[in-house]
């Protein structure tokens, strides 16, 4: 017997969650959730402890939004730092105006 009523319907269906990406420690990859890009300096518990290319300090990242970078980018964002190290090391700040 049915009292005519539908069931109802809580919303759609959970998404899976994307496979953990492996990377090793030391491999150089990107946190999209945040758009850094870092190097893997250990894997604590559900996630992996990224810290910037130049140094500074370290932040938690999601395994399920970090990607490795393929060549170029990786290419890309060695130089992206080093030009940052230069600009520092001449006084040039990343917020200082250049002629």
């Amino acid at each position: 017997m049915t009292d005519g009523t539908r069931p109802v319907q809580e919303g759609p269906p959970p998404v899976p969650a994307a496979p953990p990406v492996e990377v090793r420690i030391g491999a150089t990859v990107q946190d999209t959730a945040r758009d850094r890009v870092g190097v893997v300096m250990a894997h604590q518990g559900p996630y992996f402890q990224l810290r910037p290319l130049g140094g500074g300090r370290e932040w938690d990242a999601d395994p399920t939004y970090v990607r490795p970078l393929n060549p170029a980018e990786l290419l890309s964002a060695r130089l992206t730092q080093a030009n940052t190290r230069s600009r520092t090391r001449l006084g040039l700040g990343a917020s200082q105006p250049r002629d």
